[in-house]
């Protein structure tokens, strides 16, 4: 396989790190290009120490000035804040970006990447939910690729390989249900941090966590999928599957399915998302079949988890509401976390927020960061 230059946005967090654990096991496949990080600067450095990026960027409040002298001596170059980022995204010299950061921030860098015709691995699943069809519409204009990093489109894009649109029935994305699957619904307002940070299944960061609990992550998967598989709603369908053997499926107008299994183990479609559309030798845990896997399937329950069907109708009305969406989910999900408002305000806040709204039907790039930054005011000021 030919070297591929690669730099990871957002290296130090969940997905990041996972990043660098899969091409520290392929050292003559990848070479590092920029590694990013808000404020886990301690493991940036080591990272670097070891990787040897041509550059870092930190996008957080840090002691800038002591920490470039000691990446200097590295041979490092040292960006900061939003400006290093958008500056590094503009160089186009990476053969992939893997966009690992959180919320709505990787937006703009990922369209500038792409105006400079680099390929994106995608795990900020914000940018596709707040402007998916300004995305994929630069995506195409470039003749770039659309890697998707999520479990659950990793697993849909592998099964659409070799694959024509039209022969698609439906898009089946699994959720495992979150740690709260067999709650009573009455029980749910005293869940805490600490209880919804348990996921039962995956190792993510604390948002995704929360979302996954809150089952809001699997509405922006929703968003994301519509857009990544050009596919309407009624095309898309969750499925609660506790076991996330079946990361999700694809079933064809003939009645056939496809799914792709694995193991809950991230790396794999990390692995995937580096290598396309070659495969590399992971040395990861494999499926054992004859160990009793029982599998379930079991449809969502929207009144108890009221997040998924609000990311229905906020995908149906379209414009800037799925920014606004997005945007009131990370600031409600971030009080969540500083212990301000009870687990089951967080999809109420943001329905709030959306219905306070001015939808903007056709928006530019900057209405819709405009639209998130309104989001996450909004909430903020009616809730603190």
């Amino acid at each position: 396989m030919e070297k591929k230059i690669i730099s990871i946005w957002g290296s130090t967090g969940s997905i990041g790190t996972q990043t660098l654990d899969v091409i520290s096991r392929n050292p003559n496949i990848f070479d590092i290009f920029v590694l990013t990080a808000h404020s886990n600067i301690d493991l940036l450095y080591k990272q670097s120490e070891i990787f040897k990026p041509k550059a870092v960027i930190m996008t957080g409040k840090v002691e800038h000035e002591q920490w470039k002298q000691r990446f200097n001596s590295l041979g490092i170059e040292v960006l900061t804040g939003k400006k290093g980022l958008l500056q590094a995204a503009k160089q186009g010299k990476e053969d992939l970006i893997v966009n690992a950061l959180v919320g709505s921030v990787g937006l703009e860098a990922t369209m500038t990447a792409l105006k400079n015709k680099v390929s994106i691995a995608l795990a900020n699943k914000e940018v596709l939910v707040m402007a998916g069809e300004l995305v994929t519409k630069e995506v195409a204009k470039q003749g770039v690729q659309l890697i998707p990093i999520d479990s659950e489109h990793s697993a849909i894009f592998q099964c659409l390989q070799g694959e024509k649109k039209e022969n698609i029935r439906k898009i089946v994305l699994t959720a495992s249900g979150g740690p709260f699957f067999n709650k009573k619904a009455h029980k749910l307002k005293h869940v805490t941090v600490e209880q919804a940070l348990k996921h039962p299944n995956w190792n993510m960061g604390k948002k995704v966590t929360i979302d996954s609990a809150t089952l809001m992550n699997k509405g922006l998967e929703v968003i994301e999928a519509r857009w990544l598989f050009d596919q309407e709603p009624e095309h898309i369908e969750v499925v609660i599957h506790p076991q996330s053997i079946i990361h999700s499926m694809v079933e064809f107008i003939d009645g056939s399915v496809k799914a792709q299994l694995g193991i809950p183990d991230m790396r794999i479609p990390i692995s995937y998302a580096l290598s396309y559309p070659n495969r590399l030798s992971g040395h990861f845990s494999l499926m054992d079949f004859f160990q009793s896997h029982t599998m379930e399937f079991i449809p969502p329950d929207f009144e108890k988890f009221p997040a998924l069907k609000l990311a229905y109708q906020t995908l149906e009305t379209g414009g800037t509401a799925p920014a606004v969406f997005n945007g009131a989910d990370e600031a409600a999900v971030n009080l969540f976390l500083n212990k301000k408002i009870d687990f089951i305000s967080i999809p109420a806040i943001v329905d709030k927020t959306l219905q306070n709204h001015s939808l903007i039907t056709n928006p530019s790039l900057e209405e819709i960061l405009e639209a998130d930054r309104w989001a996450k005011k909004f909430v903020i000021k009616t809730n603190t």
